[in-house]
């Protein structure tokens, strides 16, 4: 990528659509060919679409590549998608290795937006990017102080491409009809309005095009967790920051790719960390790290995880983040009309649903699985494949999610699930799910030393727990 990102509905609208078409044809044509006795053209052709759309959406950067990176979260096979299994494995490269944009531009956009020559900003700066993203790319770079800071340089053009996209219904019901293309198994379900959650997913997206309020949940989520044990969050440097450029220090840890090479003991350590991160931060605090994707994670060896990407994030009001927490105990406990009576309250269906307690509870019985089975628990195929098959395949005409509605507030909620389990299976984790979220919500003493280092921060914090009323 070596110029400003595409912009305009229908610059932004026409390549999806123009490849939408060309893709159904083609899907037909490898079709007759299968039936004709050329075995595997079906096959031959998902994969080569899948590589095509893959580079389309890297390209367009925005809410397109954002939306490819979501898709390659989930397990096709898990909800009988297989023919879109080529296209999750091509996708998933959108999670960190996206097209970069050329490095003269880069620092382009940094002196434009600090108003400073390089040099006087920086005294060393790493034109080749450490990643590529869907909104920028981040550089290393080190301070005249001698810090060594990451640099996230947002792609030009991308803020009001994003616009454009999110209110362009026509480009999102594209992105529909492609997947209902590339998988004919979904052409028996049933898809629930999703005009709310495309609402809340909308205002996430356009979040992350501003960098200051990044910034701000950078700051809130590293005083949150200020002298943490073993989570780690970066901290702004503000005279280094502006509307296009965000810097922050470095942490430095193994990628994704590279810890999946180390010994099992530490990835279930790791698995450990990443849920006292994740739930911890509305246990402990009122905020929400909504993009839980490994590739903002930096593993390291002695034990510790760094948080590196924080433009997605809800800060919750009290009575939604007491809910949340209600409803998991109310699960966990074995509380079914409690349960039920949360799950009203919150909007996942009226009180008049001909659903039951039992119903509740077998639904999110199905969400929460690990946690409530015997402990320690190791996270399998298995388990992703139970999440998504609970919270996505409505094929079944008795699914329960064809009696229940998401709320918008909650829609990234699901996505924390299975990105989490995603997470925890590809590190075949083993560890106390359960005793995690008992000693961070106040119920039970901790049973592991990550458990008693973790209460240990708290109480000498003073923040709340989790059944605790976070309004002082």
């Amino acid at each position: 990528m070596t110029g400003n990102v595409p912009r305009g509905r229908i610059r932004r609208t026409m390549p999806v659509a123009g490849f939408t078409a060309r893709a159904a044809g083609g899907r037909m044509v490898a079709a007759l060919r299968e039936k004709a006795g050329n075995t595997g053209a079906v096959e031959r052709f998902h994969e080569r679409t899948a590589e095509q759309y893959a580079e389309l959406l890297g390209h367009s950067k925005g809410v397109l590549m954002k939306a490819g990176q979501l898709v390659s979260m989930v397990d096709a096979n898990a909800i009988g998608g297989g023919e879109l299994s080529p296209y999750q494995r091509a996708l998933t490269r959108l999670q960190a290795d996206a097209p970069p944009m050329d490095s003269a531009l880069a620092r382009r956009v940094v002196e434009d937006d600090l108003g400073r020559p390089i040099s006087a900003v920086f005294a060393s700066f790493s034109d080749e990017p450490m990643a590529a993203a869907s909104i920028g790319q981040v550089h290393r770079a080190v301070l005249h102080d001698g810090r060594d800071v990451a640099v996230k340089v947002q792609y030009p053009g991308v803020a009001q491409a994003i616009r454009d996209d999110l209110s362009n219904t026509e480009l999102l019901a594209t992105m529909f009809r492609f997947a209902a293309g590339a998988a004919s198994t979904f052409g028996g379900a049933i898809l629930p309005d999703i005009a709310p959650v495309a609402a809340e997913i909308s205002e996430r997206i356009s979040e992350e095009i501003d960098y200051r309020r990044e910034a701000a949940h950078i700051t809130a989520f590293h005083e949150l967790y200020r002298d943490h044990p073993f989570i780690r969050v970066p901290e702004v440097v503000r005279e280094a920051s502006g509307d296009r450029v965000l810097t922050m220090t470095y942490l430095d840890g193994l990628d994704w790719a590279a810890a999946q090479d180390v010994d099992q003991n530490l990835k279930d350590t790791w698995a450990e960390v990443i849920t006292r991160f994740i739930a911890g931060a509305y246990r402990h605090g009122n905020l929400f790290h909504a993009d839980p994707h490994p590739g903002n994670y930096r593993f390291g060896l002695e034990g510790t995880v760094g948080f590196v990407d924080f433009g997605c994030v809800k800060v919750l009001s009290e009575d939604l983040r007491s809910r949340i927490v209600r409803m998991m105990r109310s699960a966990v406990d074995g509380r079914r009309p409690e349960l039920r009576s949360v799950m009203i309250e919150s909007g996942f269906f009226t009180t008049d649903s001909a659903l039951t307690a039992d119903d509740a509870y077998r639904w999110y019985q199905g969400i929460i699985y690990e946690i409530l089975a015997p402990q320690p628990v190791t996270y399998t195929e298995d388990t992703s494949r139970r999440a998504i098959a609970n919270l996505l395949d409505v094929r079944d005409a008795d699914h329960l999610m064809r009696h229940i509605t998401v709320p918008p507030d909650l829609v990234f909620f699901s996505r924390l699930n299975l990105s989490m389990n995603a997470i925890f299976t590809a590190l075949h984790a083993t560890f106390h799910a359960r005793a995690a979220v008992d000693d961070m919500d106040g119920v039970a003493e901790p049973i592991t030393e990550l458990g008693r280092q973790h209460v240990a921060w708290v109480r000498e914090r003073g923040l709340p727990f989790g059944t605790d009323n976070h309004v002082r």
